[in-house]
């Protein structure tokens, strides 16, 4: 099976992010195209994944002809039903259950959260003051973490124990808990480094800094503080 994912800036884009994890996570092989947000190479490469304007967008062949998947969710459940074998979701009825709704929940909710800390690898700020939207929305984090992590995180370090979908939908997220040094519990500051500290999230974010890019209107003018590890 061949895949093609289509992404954008490392540093910034949280889809791109999902959408790579699904596969550099659990193995799958594919071949990966980027181009820089908003820019004629942008809309160019996804003239290939179905002239969409969103990413990631995934492309493979199937017997039928060629299939093109965009939507982090929808390439997830894809990948899932196309590779039961590396067992995606938690394997239990119930942590899955809730695994499914809590990858839903991050796939359209916490939108003060989203607006106000856009992702961004490049910087640690000292001295953001959240809002209590944001407030709102770490509240609901810490307890889904904390449900996840109580009831079925006993085999391992992420949500469910072992590595899911959900992990993947959660890691952008726990990123901006860092990148604007939002208050957050010791479970949540815990899988927050077990995020950052994982390899395949290291070798994205050292991809996007070679890209030596800024992408206008993400920055903020805030006092800066060294990533950790870095």
């Amino acid at each position: 099976m061949t895949y093609s994912l289509a992404i954008g800036d490392r540093t910034y884009s949280s889809w791109s992010l999902r959408g790579w994890l699904l596969f550099a996570k659990f193995g799958i092989p594919v071949d990966v195209q980027s181009a820089r947000m908003y820019s004629a190479d942008f809309i160019s490469m996804l003239e290939n994944f179905g002239g969409g304007r969103l990413v990631p967008a995934m492309r493979f062949n199937a017997p039928s002809g060629p299939v093109t998947v965009s939507d982090t969710l929808a390439i997830a459940e894809t990948l899932a039903e196309r590779h039961p074998e590396k067992n995606m979701w938690p394997q239990d009825a119930a942590a899955r259950g809730f695994a499914r709704s809590i990858t839903a929940e991050m796939h359209s909710g916490f939108g003060s959260l989203r607006n106000d800390c856009t992702m961004n690898l490049r910087h640690r700020y000292n001295g953001f003051t959240p809002s209590e939207g944001v407030l709102a929305d770490l509240g609901r984090v810490e307890s889904i973490w904390s449900e996840a992590r109580s009831r079925w995180g006993a085999g391992g370090p992420w949500l469910f124990g072992e590595y899911s979908i959900a992990d993947a939908f959660y890691a952008p997220l726990a990123t901006r808990l860092l990148t604007y040094g939002l208050p957050i519990s010791a479970l949540a500051s815990d899988y927050v480094e077990t995020t950052i500290s994982d390899a395949a999230f290291i070798g994205w974010r050292a991809d996007g800094l070679a890209e030596n890019y800024t992408q206008p209107g993400y920055d903020m003018e805030l006092e800066t503080i060294p990533w950790p590890n870095a």
